[in-house]
């Protein structure tokens, strides 16, 4: 071991994006000793040569496949032992005193496993990291149909989060965005690391429930800021709209591992509701209608199987369309 903090970057094709995450890390390292530490998922476009030749200032793990996001995470916490470790996506950046602000405010209470910053757009806006876990149907109808507007703003931001909420408070949460997250090594020893059956997308939603659920408690920490160029690994492997697919598939891969058989056919029946009426609209406004129809479908095959399949929870493979 080689300082009380590792950092684990997963990197595929990261390019620039990563070597500005490197950057940042050099430029405002945490004031304990620490390790870097990439996982590279068999990436084609230079960057594993380039990490190869610096190697001098991290540790560098090569898989010969692409593992995914937790599973690459996974081999990390394996082969590392420090009793904190930083998850970094190779598309963000740090600032200055963030990694010792996430360790503050873990060291401050021994029931803390998890910390997240407050995330930020390249252009210095607020990107929302927060949100309310597990979704409910409540949540998606206020969204989509615009229900919250009948609540105080200060109701909302507390019933709904996301971008509803300013992120300008240190709080209790029970979902922090994947992008970065801080934790003790003692929570992966208890309540185990990602679930291995998400490839992308899903798998920080259901670690966080079962991190939560397993005792210990979650903070969003404002004082750490990280920059996040969102979505820039997944451009360079799906369209827009195949990105949204695998998006729908690992929440319903969630719903199937995580939640209660009421819920999830809550969330199913209120997600294909919204999607439908949002096909009807677009109809009626002769606007472009893929995406809407591509959603409508998913949560419609969803639901019937769910409603019709005996073994539907122990099938954690949702059928694509």
């Amino acid at each position: 071991m080689t300082g009380e903090l590792v950092i684990i970057i997963v990197n595929w094709n990261g390019g620039e994006l990563l070597q500005n995450c490197l950057n940042s890390i050099a430029k405002f390292p945490p004031s304990m000793g620490y390790e870097v530490v990439v996982v590279d998922n068999a990436s084609t476009d230079g960057s594993r040569e380039w990490l190869d030749a610096h190697t001098e200032n991290l540790r560098l793990i090569k898989s010969d496949a692409n593992l995914g996001f937790g599973r690459a995470n996974n081999l990390a916490f394996a082969e590392t032992d420090a009793p904190f470790i930083f998850l970094i996506n190779s598309d963000a950046e740090i600032r200055e005193g963030t990694i010792d602000a996430l360790v503050a405010t873990l060291k401050s209470d021994p029931k803390i496993g998890v910390v997240g910053p407050r995330l930020h757009n390249p252009d210095g806006t607020l990107q929302a990291s927060v949100w309310k876990n597990p979704t409910t149907p409540f949540e998606t109808l206020a969204n989509a149909f615009r229900f919250y507007k009948l609540l105080p703003k200060r109701q909302r931001a507390d019933l709904l989060l996301g971008y509803h909420w300013d992120h300008s408070h240190r709080r209790t949460v029970s979902l922090l965005s994947g992008a970065a997250l801080m934790l003790r090594r003692e929570v992966v020893e208890t309540v185990g690391g990602f679930e291995e059956r998400f490839h992308m997308y899903g798998e920080d939603t259901e670690w966080c429930l079962r991190i939560v659920r397993g005792g210990w408690q979650m903070i969003f920490e404002p004082q750490a800021i990280v920059v996040h160029h969102s979505g820039a690994s997944a451009t360079k492997r799906w369209t827009d709209l195949e990105k949204r697919r695998e998006e729908y598939l690992s929440f319903f891969r969630f719903q199937r591992l995580a939640l209660s058989r009421r819920l999830m056919i809550g969330n199913l029946l209120s997600g294909w509701l919204v999607s439908s009426a949002q096909l009807g609209w677009r109809f009626i406004l002769r606007q472009p209608r893929e995406e809407p129809r591509m959603v409508a479908k998913l949560y419609g095959n969803e639901l019937k199987q769910a409603l019709l399949t005996r073994k539907y929870k122990e099938q954690d493979d949702p059928q694509p369309i």
